[in-house]
């Protein structure tokens, strides 16, 4: 990872945080561009192209209102498409899912026998860690300094105990590039390998029918999978999503219209959904 991107997705963190924290009083560029210690036309750039809205759009709604009309306009309907396939089949570009339910012997077991590459890579999104099987990618975390990368690495060997790893940026940087090009959109096929309870798959699966510049709340989730109740182990399924973005857990918030959480940090998140948003 490259100290460059961690230090520009930090400042683009700030401002956001800033705008959100002073949306009211309409803070003029110069101004946000003085809180992060850049030039206007400097921040202006970075903010544009990080956010993928200019900083006066993005001030233009603020965060709980941009969530809230989210559910509003575009709700995802999980209750009658869930039985139905893919909300938007070409959404994911022909994303396939290896998807294996672990039994506790395959649990012991703890991928025995696979090789996984993983490797960092520099995207619109920021440093991330891309990790792929010979079925495809097993995960995928985001590293916004050298701590957080070595706490992803921890993270990838825990959920692969018994597998080989192998440090190889060049074995996963056509499945970096093809996962990262674009905001919330691979850029060609590609195929995710993930392992998981029947309840963390299912789960998985629901999210997989959020079509991009919607979302659900966990109460949606829940219902869609036959387990109302279960808001509570919803969340905790979302948030044990071994491929950020691939299968879109930031697309689901909370009821108030709040955000909610997000592993990889609220910034990221909404910048993820206003540029599904603003194409979707």
């Amino acid at each position: 990872m490259t100290a460059q991107g961690a230090s520009d997705y930090a400042r683009v963190a700030r401002a956001i945080a800033y705008l959100e924290a002073h949306w009211r009083k309409q803070p003029a560029l110069a101004e946000v561009a003085r809180h992060v210690g850049l030039s206007e036309s400097h921040f202006q750039r970075l903010f544009t192209r990080w956010a993928g809205i200019s900083p006066k759009r993005f001030l233009q709604q603020a965060t709980a209102e941009f969530a809230r009309s989210l559910l509003r306009e575009h709700r995802a309907a999980l209750s009658t498409t869930f039985d139905a396939g893919l909300s938007n089949p070409s959404r994911l570009h022909d994303l396939i899912v290896h998807a294996e339910a672990m039994t506790p012997g395959q649990v012991r077991r703890g991928g025995e026998g696979v090789e996984i590459a993983w490797g960092f890579h520099e995207s619109p999104l920021g440093t991330a860690l891309v990790a792929v099987t010979p079925l495809g990618i097993c995960s995928l975390q985001f590293a916004d300094s050298a701590g957080e990368g070595r706490a992803a690495v921890a993270r990838l060997r825990d959920e692969w105990p018994a597998a080989t790893l192998v440090e190889s940026a060049t074995r996963t940087r056509t499945s970096a590039r093809q996962a990262l090009g674009t905001l919330g959109a691979p850029s060609g096929p590609l195929a995710v390998h993930v392992r998981g309870t029947n309840f963390q798959l299912k789960v998985w699966a629901a999210l997989l029918h959020i079509a991009p510049g919607a979302v659900s709340t966990y109460e949606d989730v829940a219902g869609a999978i036959g387990r109302p109740r279960a808001m509570r182990a919803v969340g905790s399924a979302v948030g044990r999503n071994p491929v950020s973005l691939l299968i879109p857990c930031h697309r689901v918030i909370r009821k108030s219209g709040g955000l909610g959480g997000y592993a990889w940090g609220l910034a990221r998140k909404e910048i993820i959904l206003r540029a599904e948003s603003a194409v979707g």
